[in-house]
């Protein structure tokens, strides 16, 4: 959807506090857009979209804390970066993708 809206103005908001049970989310997003409705509409006892703005194409929703989550990943050292190249090679990886 096209919005006119700079990519610096489509953001993603997620805010919560230790006393509210629900963590509000507000996103431009596409891809999360799209998880958080099915997830909604899956699981609309913990998961509920509370506003859409058609022209801005931002989207808010209410989770139930527990149910989101961000994962943080290490960086690769180099030594597991090497290692997977030699997998990949060894395994012609790259052939079977074609």
């Amino acid at each position: 959807m096209r919005t006119g809206l700079p990519k610096q103005k489509k953001i993603t908001d997620i805010w919560f506090d230790e006393k509210d049970p629900l963590i509000h989310i507000r996103t431009h997003n596409t891809d999360l857009k799209k998880r958080l409705a099915a997830y909604a509409e899956q699981h609309p006892d913990v998961c509920r979209q509370t506003d859409a703005d058609p022209e801005t194409g931002c989207m808010e929703f209410d989770i139930e804390k527990g149910r989101f989550s961000f994962r943080l990943t290490a960086p690769y050292s180099e030594e597991r970066r090497e290692a997977a190249r030699r997998y990949a090679r060894e395994s012609n990886v790259a052939d079977r993708l074609k």
